[in-house]
């Protein structure tokens, strides 16, 4: 029988993984405030030693989640975007995979350290440069999954206005079951955009 051995950088980026995986899963389920150190190794199943090791205070960890974060959202919507359906109802597809994206425990996540960041001046910093590279990203990828002409007047626009109308019915979703109301907004979206979206191709909709 052959013997695979791990090396001590594997070993060490798997743990620091499993490390950051749980303080992602904590942020969603016990919130910024409810999240420690404590919690986070217990979740992951490392000795408090060994995450001390990797990530002396809470700060640490949380710093090198917010980059693990944006990494993940990124992922998500990649692997979301290559799936979609061609054809007739694709801008409602779209809308669809973006607001599963932005009701997701990925978004709820970056959703507690937004909030956290507004009071923390050190967090902010690590947090406002990987939003806007996220954020520009997100945009990107929503012209290319609707085929817009952003030469045309005002379609800019309309991206930005999408995105933002998800956002906020992200947002809304983390109070309450909002999935019905969703679906109908979302619907009606898909019309307005299919009627005023210019796009580089004839195909729409």
């Amino acid at each position: 029988m052959t013997t695979v051995r791990v090396s001590q950088e594997e070993r060490t980026r798997a743990m620091r993984q499993r490390l950051l995986e749980a303080t992602v899963a904590c942020l969603v389920e016990y919130g910024w405030s409810g999240t420690s150190t404590t919690l986070v190794s217990q979740r992951a199943g490392v000795s408090r030693g060994a995450q001390l090791h990797h990530f002396p205070t809470k700060t640490d960890l949380v710093l090198a989640a917010v980059e693990h974060l944006a990494v993940l959202r990124r992922d998500e919507l990649a692997q979301a975007a290559a799936a979609l359906p061609e054809g007739p109802g694709r801008t409602r597809a779209v809308l669809a995979m973006l607001g599963e994206h932005f009701t997701s425990d990925v978004f709820v996540a970056a959703l507690e350290l937004w909030v956290a960041a507004r009071a923390d001046a050190q967090l902010l910093a690590a947090l406002g440069p990987l939003e806007r590279t996220t954020g520009r990203e997100t945009h990107r990828l929503t012209v290319e999954m609707l085929d817009v002409d952003e030469s045309r007047a005002g379609a800019r626009e309309l991206v930005q206005a999408t995105l933002d109308l998800i956002r906020g019915l992200g947002l809304a979703n983390t109070i309450s079951d909002d999935r019905a109301r969703r679906r109908r907004i979302l619907d009606r979206w898909a019309d307005v955009l299919d009627a005023e979206l210019p796009r580089r191709t004839k195909e729409a909709g």
